[in-house]
């Protein structure tokens, strides 16, 4: 793996040292403080196993969204400097793009762009706001999220697989275009490189490949059978069960084939 080596300019802490490598400005936590007032409830955008993300507004006027780590989340500040390397390295429309970053103590925090309309899910999945996805918004977004991957793939300077791609890592500007979020735990391949192995398998159960899920095997492909799950979910408005569920509930792909016309599937 290439590293980046870079100097910052702010933030105050022994965690700061360990930073050095990485080629994004550096936030002061008591900024970020004032931005999210003091991280309260009512800003709060989602959580997932990472941590907390936070609506902020810095003086400027400017909107960002905090991801704060949680301290018990197992994302140790080498997973969190492997996000900022690869999101910092990275430019394209269909991806999130990072602001900023924080060390402070025990505190690990990332500072993005803003995304009006928050995750995909928080619409796909919501009775009240999912009319707002009519097919032709589907259909972009599902166009958005493949130029995002392809070029994660293919035409970035590196090859990275994403391993977490799911509906709540899909975030959607003010006018529905998809970004790609959340790479805590993707990873780069070389130039010839086409599959890894791990012990440590992690992502979301559902949107793995069995072949990852199973032995931890993981490539390309992997990213593209996550993908493929989006787009029955994205289609079917029907959220993916994973690998548990009752006699008495469909998993998405029965659900997909027992869709008879259109209609039923929107």
């Amino acid at each position: 793996m290439n590293e980046v080596v870079v100097t910052s300019k702010r933030g105050g802490s022994s965690g700061k040292r360990d930073m050095d490598d990485l080629e994004l400005p550096m936030f002061d936590f008591k900024i970020i403080t004032m931005a999210t007032n003091n991280f309260i409830e009512a800003n709060k955008l989602g959580e997932g196993g990472f941590g907390i993300v936070y609506r902020g507004r810095l003086i400027e006027g400017q909107e960002i969204a905090v991801k704060r780590l949680s301290k018990t989340s197992g994302q140790g500040l080498e997973e969190f400097k492997n996000e900022v390397k690869l999101i910092a390295r990275l430019q394209h429309r269909n991806l999130v793009r990072l602001l900023g970053c924080c060390i402070d103590k025990d505190e690990k925090l990332l500072v993005y762009e803003y995304m009006e309309n928050r995750s995909l899910d928080s619409i796909l999945f919501h009775k009240a706001r999912k009319p707002l996805l009519d097919w032709n918004t589907r259909y972009d977004i599902i166009c958005g999220i493949a130029r995002g991957l392809h070029y994660l793939h293919h035409d970035s300077r590196l090859r990275i697989i994403h391993r977490d791609l799911k509906t709540s890592n899909i975030l959607l500007d003010s006018e529905m275009n998809p970004k790609i979020s959340d790479f805590g735990i993707a990873r780069i391949f070389g130039q010839n490189q086409t599959e890894a192995n791990t012990l440590r398998v992690v992502g979301t159960y559902g949107y793995m490949s069995p072949e990852y899920a199973m032995d931890g095997n993981f490539s390309v492909k992997s990213d593209v059978f996550s993908f493929g799950v989006l787009v029955l979910e994205i289609i079917s408005g029907k959220k993916n069960r994973g690998f548990c569920y009752t006699n008495d509930d469909m998993n998405l792909l029965k659900n997909v084939r027992e869709s008879d016309s259109s209609i039923r599937i929107l």
